[in-house]
């Protein structure tokens, strides 16, 4: 339920922003019955949010640095989101179970970006090893328009470009082979949805009278954003959403 509330929350506050969002290829998505993994180039600090909205009703667990669950209330807003941490120095274990219990065993997707950081092209093998174990498909996407806060707020074009599942069944082992394999095929479609989606970002700005009316919610929207911050924040105290998902 909040999973669904903050997603909400967030994405109005998006709209209030920029109201400028274009989704294509939406009928590519497997239905809400089939877990996948969703998978893009992370390029913003937003992609993730518009990924999870434009998906919807399916939820998503994601992986997180641990850094990112040392601010009490951010930390806890992503644990009740179905973010696990990840120490990206010594993964561990459980930087693969966890994700393969899950897409096995529960009604949520996996959210990943193999690329790792922001603005990295470099696919690592960690989406090949859980989707071969877990037997789901890789449902790749690709987020263009604004990296800016100010090109976000300015109205600039957001395009989300879905691309076709792929399947990775026929791939016997995921050695080294098998893991450049997927890496190739990921990449491949990448590149090919960026080319797709292109033209599309000549057309930058937004609607003036749009704008001017997202204006009037902005600030109700923020509002309800402190609130829903300083909930959380004694929330966090009370509600352990790691010891209620065991």
């Amino acid at each position: 339920m909040f999973y669904t509330y903050l997603r909400g929350l967030v994405i109005f506050i998006l709209w209030t922003l920029n109201g400028n969002a274009h989704y294509h290829n939406k009928e590519k998505i497997p239905s809400k019955d089939e877990n996948y993994i969703l998978v893009a180039p992370h390029r913003t600090w937003w992609d993730p949010v518009y990924m999870a909205f434009a998906t919807k009703p399916k939820q998503f667990i994601f992986m997180a640095k641990k850094q990112l669950f040392e601010n009490r209330v951010f930390g806890w807003w992503i644990r009740m989101c179905g973010a696990f941490p990840i120490d990206r120095e010594n993964p561990g274990p459980s930087a693969i179970k966890y994700p393969v219990n899950m897409l096995k065993k529960s009604n949520r997707s996996l959210i990943m970006f193999p690329s790792g950081s922001r603005h990295s092209t470099d696919v690592k093998g960690g989406v090949a090893v859980i989707a071969k174990m877990a037997k789901v498909r890789i449902m790749p996407v690709v987020y263009a328009g604004p990296m800016s806060l100010k090109g976000l707020a300015a109205g600039e074009r957001v395009d989300m470009n879905f691309g076709n599942p792929i399947d990775i069944s026929d791939i016997k082992k995921m050695n080294d082979e098998g893991v450049e394999e997927v890496a190739r095929r990921i990449h491949s479609e990448f590149d090919r949805l960026d080319a797709e989606v292109a033209p599309y970002q000549a057309q930058k700005k937004g609607n003036i009278f749009l704008r001017i009316l997202r204006a009037f919610v902005f600030i109700p929207a923020i509002l309800i954003g402190i609130l829903t911050i300083i909930f959380s924040f004694f929330a966090s105290f009370v509600w352990d959403p790691d010891k209620h998902r065991k």
